[in-house]
Parts: structure tokens; sequence; C-alpha cells
């Protein structure tokens, strides 16, 4: 079994909702089990800013599936709630998106999938809510925990419980 951590994002639709209903048919079959997840946090658009704000989670998972079996998965998902990530604008509104962000150790550099993620630790809205369930895992040879608190988490707001 593989520790992964996950993403997640949206800004359409009942987001909570889609979490909670996403998290369950991720590990539903037991292929995935979770671990940890993160509060939701409301976070503003980054890259596209003129749209809704973003609900940002993060989750540590168990896995014997391989990377692009657990991408794969990911994908469906997505789809499953209604993205469609053929019409839809770089960085824009979607209903759900998931992120492999690591895998293990993994380094892997394919088209479609880059472990870790090349970016996350640039992106307070992804190292804010891992920090919250894998402070000390370590990535680019600095734990979650000094990525975040390096970081501007200026407009990031702590969600409370989900109801």
């Amino acid at each position: 079994m593989a520790e992964a951590l996950l993403g997640l994002g949206g800004n359409v639709g009942d987001v909570r909702m889609t979490f909670a209903r996403a998290v369950g048919a991720l590990c539903e079959d037991g292929a995935v089990r979770l671990v940890a997840r993160s509060s939701d946090y409301q976070t503003p658009p980054w890259g596209v800013t003129d749209q809704p704000a973003f609900i940002n989670a993060c989750l540590r998972v168990e896995t014997a599936m391989a990377p692009h079996a657990l991408l794969a998965r990911t994908r469906a998902l997505e789809t499953t709630f209604g993205r469609d990530r053929a019409h839809e604008t770089r960085w824009g509104p979607r209903t759900l998106d998931i992120d492999i962000l690591a895998y293990g150790q993994a380094r892997l550099q394919a088209p479609d999938l880059q472990l870790p993620h090349p970016r996350m630790i640039e992106r307070a809205f992804v190292m804010i809510p891992l920090a919250q369930i894998a402070p000390d895992w370590r990535i680019a040879g600095q734990t979650i925990a000094a990525h975040a608190a390096s970081l501007d988490s200026g407009g990031i707001v702590r969600l409370g419980d989900r109801s």
C-alpha cells in the first residue's frame, strides 16, 4: 500500500456536497482508503480571477492502485460529478477538480501526471489544507508545514464543519 495526497477543488454547484459524495465514491470499493481529510477552505480564484471563490480540501489516502490507475479513477470521478475537461477554460470554473499531489516519495514525469505535483508548494490553497493532515510529509526538501508557513494565506478562510 502506498500513501498518496490528493487535492480537491471546485466552485460550481454545492461543492461541499460534491466533495462528500466524491470521497465516498473514491473509497467505496476499498481500493482507496481514506486516512485523513482536511477541513474545507474557501479560497480566492487563482489563474482566472473573474469567477466565484473556490472551495479546496485535501485527502491523505492509502491505495494499492498504481499512480496512473489512481489518476484514471480521479478523472472518472470528475466526469461523474459534471466536469468536462474538453470544454473548460484552464483555471476556470469547475464542479470538481481532483489532483494527485504526491504518491509516497515517487517521482514521475509523464505527459499526463507529474509527481510530486510540480506547482503545489507555490499554492497556499493546496499547502494550507495539506498542512492540516500531513504537516511532516516532505516535499522538495521541506515539510509541508514549512512550505505552508512561507506562503501568503490572505483570503483563505477555513470553513466550519460540513452539515
